[in-house]
């Protein structure tokens, strides 16, 4: 029995409970904020690029305290956002304050063969926007240069200061493939193709079908044993010539994405003499990253503040990076090095990995979850 009927019961404060879920959720937001920027973020893969490494639907952490974590550029910014605020087109930080970044120390150095996440270089082409360097778009590549190395790559073949660098056996190339008859959708899905790994290119004289793939080495010896397939061949088209939009864009050099280079990527520190030569590969490099105020290129010459200078030394970092599906990847052999300020940080694991392509039932990659990224 209740013998306290008589009392009056307590009213809620509703303004006492808002303020409540109010603190709760700031509190929440700062928190999540401060270890998405100090120690790990989630990244969603959209491109192959990186394939059969890293795939599209692969959703990574990333660490942050590896490399060391960048202090921020754009304190007014909303958190939890990149470029824009979700699901709009309107920007997510308000450019009236830019302070310099600075790198606290972190647990390791970047190594060739790392696979690491970076604010792509070059301006946002597709809406000409020169984002702050930490709201540039995030790619994925492996680091393949650090500074100061001498690169070059001789018919598919990464050679760094004179050695060969190990390939990863997860690594792409492009072949050209003739078939009895168009190949049936589910037989290219037995083979760990989806539509980005390969290409139907029509019917040759004798009626085959010839396709262009993307694909391992694993896979293309897997295709020489099936019945239906004819031929199976190097992809001549990727190192016919040298390519128009190869960087450093200059002409008369044979240079393509498979026979590339020596090229030295510039280390702090590191002085170079001012000629033509040597601004046709870091002039444009100076002007872009070196965070120089007053930069002109004019001819031969490279004048800071006005004067022209006959040498310059470099003031941080510069990294060469590749995808691993070396034919279906734009990287630093288009775009140019990656400087030190653009490093994100290292991928440790994929925490989920969704397949579009995919029926409901085998959408979720139950053998991709939880594994290391190497």
């Amino acid at each position: 029995m209740n013998w306290k009927f008589w009392q009056k019961k307590k009213e809620i404060n509703h303004q006492s409970v808002a303020r409540k879920w109010i603190g709760e959720i700031a509190f929440a937001v700062i928190a999540a904020t401060l270890i998405r920027w100090t120690t790990v973020e989630a990244y969603v893969v959209p491109t192959s690029s990186m394939e059969n490494t890293i795939l599209v639907g692969d959703y990574l952490f990333v660490s942050k305290f590896h490399y060391g974590t960048r202090t921020t550029t754009t304190p007014l910014q909303v958190p939890l956002t990149h470029q824009k605020i979700w699901g709009t087109n309107i920007p997510s930080y308000l450019p009236w304050i830019e302070l310099p970044s600075y790198r606290l120390p972190g647990i390791s150095e970047i190594k060739r063969g790392d696979v690491i996440v970076f604010n792509l270089p070059p301006i946002e082409m597709n809406e000409n926007i020169d984002y702050p360097v930490q709201l540039k778009t995030n790619y994925v590549k492996r680091c393949v240069g650090t500074a100061g190395d001498r690169l070059e790559i001789k018919d598919r073949q990464i050679i760094v200061n004179g050695e060969p660098l190990n390939n990863p056996t997860t690594m792409r190339f492009s072949y050209l493939v003739s078939a009895k008859d168009e190949i049936h959708h589910r037989n290219l899905t037995k083979l760990g193709l989806d539509k980005e790994d390969f290409f139907y290119l029509g019917r040759t004289i004798d009626n085959q079908a010839l396709y262009k793939m993307l694909l391992t080495n694993e896979q293309a010896e897997e295709m020489k044993s099936i019945p239906y397939i004819l031929s199976i061949s190097d992809d001549y088209t990727t190192h016919d010539g040298p390519e128009e939009n190869i960087f450093p864009l200059s002409k008369g050099k044979e240079w393509n994405g498979d026979n590339y280079g020596p090229i030295v990527l510039p280390k702090k520190g590191m002085t170079v003499a001012i000629n033509d030569s040597t601004l046709q590969f870091y002039g444009e490099t100076i002007k872009r990253y070196e965070h120089l105020d007053n930069v002109e290129l004019k001819g031969n010459q490279l004048i800071i503040d006005g004067k022209a200078v006959s040498e310059y030394t470099f003031k941080q970092g510069y990294y060469f990076m590749m995808g691993d599906n070396r034919h279906n990847s734009l990287d630093s052999r288009y775009w140019g090095f990656v400087p030190e300020d653009h490093i994100v940080g290292k991928p440790l694991f994929i925490w989920l990995s969704l397949d579009s392509e995919a029926d409901l039932l085998h959408k979720l990659r139950w053998s991709r979850m939880f594994t290391m990224i190497q």
